[in-house]
């Protein structure tokens, strides 16, 4: 194990989660009115809604699977199902959302550098973001390719030990990843730069889940009222 897993699987998951949550805290507290996504949907709409939802939708059904697949210990869903089923069962799933999500992703991607008023508004911090994602998203689907050379779970198992011991604030998690395939290093690093750069970007509106919009009530929509008109004043 080289020093380099060291600090990238036992060190730079703890520096990455501590700027996430508390650069979040601090952007919130002194610069709340930048919590925003910056959508562009104004300057134009052209496949802004189809894009926008495909890639949404995608992206949190592949990070709840992450985030279910891998903090849950292997003896709660043992009862339920195998860990070759399991295993399966995260690639049929993350295949599919994934590949809403990267269809989503180049929709997004071409507004944003063929579109000329969303690029002239744009900013590089914004591209960066979403090539990010890009090159996450693809790394993400290579890893169902190079699961599918070990249907045991063996490589998912190790990965989620991996993820529990840096939750459980344990030792010996760079240990557990050091000899996986470059893909997973790769996805796990960049997975985890992208949680560094969320207070600092538009990333940060991931906290603002809209929740309440399931039980708000409609919005009321008053007609303007006439100007009322007085007639001329009379002097006294």
């Amino acid at each position: 194990m080289s020093y380099f897993d060291v600090f990238a699987f036992q060190i730079y998951p703890y520096i990455a989660l501590a700027v996430f949550f508390i650069g979040s805290w601090v952007r919130f507290d002194h610069s709340m009115y930048t919590w925003r996504s910056g959508s562009s949907q104004l300057l134009s709409d052209k496949g802004m809604r189809l894009g926008s939802n495909l890639f949404h939708v995608g992206i949190l059904v592949v990070l709840a699977g992450h985030v279910v697949g891998l903090l849950t210990p292997h003896w709660v869903y043992s009862i339920f199902i195998s860990t070759e089923h399991k295993q399966l069962l995260a690639m049929l799933v993350g295949g599919v959302f994934g590949v809403l999500c990267l269809i989503g992703m180049l929709i997004l991607l071409a507004r944003h550098f063929f579109n000329p008023r969303i690029r002239a508004t744009d900013n590089w911090q914004n591209v960066m973001i979403l090539v990010l994602l890009f090159v996450q998203l693809l790394l993400g689907l290579y890893t169902i390719v190079q699961s599918s050379h070990h249907l045991d779970g063996s490589v998912m198992v190790v990965l989620a030990e991996w993820a529990q011991r840096v939750a459980t604030f344990r030792g010996g998690a760079a240990e557990m990843v050091a000899g996986v395939h470059w893909v997973y290093k790769a996805h796990i690093i960049l997975g985890l730069t992208l949680f560094l750069l969320t207070p600092f970007t538009r990333l940060i509106h991931i906290w603002s889940i809209p929740v309440s919009y399931l039980w708000r009530p409609y919005q009321v929509v008053r007609r303007r009222q006439p100007t009322l008109r007085y007639g001329q004043r009379t002097q006294q």
